[in-house]
């Protein structure tokens, strides 16, 4: 029996220690709640106000983001949405603008510039840039979900200048050295 009553592989109570304060660090931090505070502001004066974007599901990964206009998308053409919404992300954090699964299989309706980041210093109206890849105009409606937002951590890189990057296995190959399937 280990001295402080744990029978078993020290390794394992360590680790289950150190499994407890990353928990306990998390509930502090609040990240055990899933959730944080994004300040939204309506914009654009288009008409009655809309719905404001929300997780669809409980598991949902993003909100729904919604048209603020009524319009036509042609085949082969592509418009920037307006959404209605001007939100401020918080520092360390970006929003990404993703394509609903069901407008693209559907309608072959998608986000172009997919995701489409927005930065945490970014003030303006969230516009969508949907692109009509499919055979049919597709028409929407104001208040129509075209898109999905999704609030994401990221992190900042420090590019450093070097002669030679460090080998791996796969070396300079891309665009399909993988395999093709």
């Amino acid at each position: 029996m280990h001295p402080d009553g744990f029978s078993g592989n020290r390794d394992l109570f360590q680790g289950s220690l150190l499994c407890l304060f990353a928990v306990d660090l998390q509930k502090e931090l609040g990240a055990l709640s899933g959730t944080m505070r994004v300040e939204l502001k309506r914009v654009g004066g288009r008409g009655a106000p809309l719905e404001l974007p929300a997780y669809a599901t409980e598991g949902a990964a993003g909100m729904d983001l919604r048209a603020d206009v009524e319009l036509s998308l042609p085949p082969g053409e592509r418009a920037l949405v307006p959404t209605g919404i001007a939100i401020a992300i918080p520092a360390g954090h970006e929003a990404q603008v993703r394509p609903r699964s069901g407008l693209a299989l559907r309608h072959g309706v998608t986000c172009l510039n997919s995701p489409g980041t927005i930065d945490s210093d970014y003030r303006g109206e969230v516009g969508v840039i949907l692109a009509n890849l499919g055979r049919e105009t597709f028409r929407i409606a104001r208040g129509d979900r075209i898109a999905q937002l999704v609030v994401a951590p990221l992190a900042r890189a420090d590019l450093v200048e070097v002669g030679e990057l460090p080998d791996t296995s796969r070396g300079e190959g891309g665009f399909g050295h993988s395999g093709r399937h």
